[in-house]
């Protein structure tokens, strides 16, 4: 999918209208947070916030490594 987007003054501010197709694509709607990020190819939008995402796998990764400390806490 190739879109376009222009760039135009909302208020005092700059932004961007997203189509309905690429809402849909991403999955969000109106009042839902999409998070900017730098890659080696530009800049990337989505809506999942990756520093989330990575403390999330760092937590699953302990789980694994001390699930049997943790079965007995849970005791």
């Amino acid at each position: 999918m190739n879109t376009t987007l222009k760039v135009t003054k909302i208020g005092n501010s700059a932004g961007v209208i997203l189509p309905k197709e690429l809402l849909a694509r991403l999955r969000v709607g109106l009042g839902d947070s999409l998070y900017a990020t730098e890659s080696p190819d530009g800049i990337r939008l989505t809506p999942a916030n990756p520093e989330f995402a990575a403390k999330m796998e760092l937590a699953e990764q302990i789980m694994r490594e001390d699930r049997d400390i943790l079965r007995v806490l849970a005791k």
